[in-house]
């Protein structure tokens, strides 16, 4: 059986007159730069995300970015973030002359452990950038109460956890500003490169606005360097159509990794763990266990695709030697970037393909078959509430 990590062409399927009949418009129309798609876009993503205002980005890398040089973080600054990460949060910030000063993370969450954040504030200290991996919040109460202690703004990355939430709130309407990404691969995923900040604060709105077309207002007056920062509305039509499917599709992550939940229980596999504050989108189902690298290449011969979401942290990186700041140990941020697999979860899977890939890590992990095929009703969180039968967390 052939089970790839990630398999577009299913989604697509489901909507493929939809998407180019909504590309088709875009092209008739001639307005090949922001323009209504993206206007629309921008509002329905601020409503989604309990926001304000939204402003669309080329990237999620750009949005980030654009956020940085919202609040003028520039050479000399420091800005604290997970070394267990996507290159781009840490990369921002050494794009924008700032210092990245990293913190270890819970190692059951693999999110920042706020606990470790005020050792690392220091007067230099311009922003905090938690990151919500693989689709779940970080601990946001305590980050913000660090934050606002010390008067520094908190920059949510939440490039993998679009309408996730933590205790009833989404994804990136905590910070001041928050950052999302619409590469292919995302839950909410364009054709192609997209992403979006999204903020309550008027004067940031209008800051995110002007930075992403050159600093620019009115056009070709310049009061700050910005950069082409601008979401296309191609992608914009894209994503329009795929939003109202957002919720189902995340849905049916948590259906499936309930089921791996099940069908790993009582195994040496280490499932995610999901906080009972928090409801994960599951972006990406990342499990733990020793021997990693051989589990992969069984898996790979087995027909099912995986991914290392991370292989190295952002402090071991050869771009970051002599320009980064650790605080304290980084041994679990080292020891998820060794044991972590990320296997298929997306919505399309069948149940016999998720009891297939199961099976296959168990033979590997436990060293003997592993025979249970039986399809197993379990339950998932939505909205806080518990559908179906539920193991407990420990």
């Amino acid at each position: 059986m052939k089970i790839p990590l990630l398999d577009l062409k299913a989604q697509y399927a489901g909507i493929r007159d939809e998407v180019l009949r909504a590309v088709g418009e875009v092209l008739d129309s001639q307005v090949c730069i922001l323009g209504p798609k993206v206007e629309e876009l921008e509002k329905k993503v601020a409503e989604l995300s309990d926001c304000c205002f939204a402003v669309g980005m080329s990237s999620g890398t750009d949005a980030l970015l654009a956020a940085l040089m919202a609040f003028g973080v520039g050479p000399g600054d420091e800005v604290v973030t997970t070394p267990f990460t996507f290159f781009a949060t840490a990369g921002c910030v050494s794009r924008v002359g700032a210092l990245p000063v990293f913190v270890d993370i819970d190692p059951r969450t693999f999110n920042i452990d706020p606990a470790r954040i005020e050792a690392a504030i220091t007067p230099r200290t311009r922003a905090i950038v938690p990151v919500h991996l693989f689709g779940q919040m970080c601990d946001m109460d305590p980050i913000m109460e660090i934050a606002n202690r010390h008067c520094i703004p908190v920059i949510e990355d939440g490039a993998q956890a679009i309408s996730a939430t933590y205790k009833g709130r989404e994804a990136g309407s905590i910070g001041a500003i928050g950052c999302f990404s619409f590469y292919p691969s995302k839950n909410l995923g364009g054709a192609g490169d997209g992403g979006m900040c999204v903020t309550n604060d008027a004067k940031l709105h209008e800051m995110l606005l002007s930075l992403r077309s050159h600093g620019a207002k009115p056009k070709y007056y310049h009061k700050y360097v910005g950069g082409n920062f601008r979401l296309d509305p191609l992608q914009a039509a894209v994503l329009l159509v795929k939003l109202p499917h957002l919720d189902r599709w995340s849905e049916a992550r948590r259906r499936n990794a309930a089921v791996y939940d099940s069908l790993f229980a009582g195994s040496s596999v280490v499932t995610p763990h999901i906080n009972n504050n928090c409801v994960s989108i599951y972006n990406q189902y990342s499990i733990r266990v020793r021997g990693r690298d051989a589990l992969r290449k069984a898996l790979s011969e087995a027909g099912i695709g995986t991914e290392i979401y991370y292989p190295a942290p952002m402090h071991l990186q050869e771009c970051f030697a002599g320009r980064c700041r650790m605080v304290g140990s980084l041994e679990h941020s080292e020891a998820a970037a060794n044991q972590v697999l990320a296997l298929p979860i997306y919505p399309e899977l069948s149940n016999d393909q998720l009891h297939y890939v199961a099976q296959s890590v168990l033979e590997v992990t436990e060293k003997q078959p592993f025979r249970n095929k039986t399809p197993i009703a379990v339950g998932w969180a939505v909205n806080g509430e518990m559908k179906g039968d539920h193991r407990a967390e420990e």
